[in-house]
């Protein structure tokens, strides 16, 4: 029986790989080099995200503006 299942499993190991969607080894060898790239973006990402909410507020305080004039 373990025969019979090894040589199943040799005989469909990539489709078993693709169908439960399991990691490879060359998907997880570059991954922490991935993590670091994603790492270095988050400070860009947060100053971006300060950048929109401020110019957001702007807008709305000057929306209260032109509102109040008329």
């Amino acid at each position: 029986m373990n025969s019979y299942l090894n040589s199943y499993v040799d005989r469909r190991m990539k489709m078993v790989v693709e169908e439960w969607d399991l990691a490879r080894t060359s998907d997880i060898s570059d991954f922490t080099s991935r993590l670091a790239a994603v790492e270095k973006e988050i400070p860009a990402l947060k100053a971006s995200g300060h950048a929109a909410s401020d110019k957001l507020t702007e807008l709305e305080n000057r929306a209260k503006r032109l509102k109040e004039r008329v």
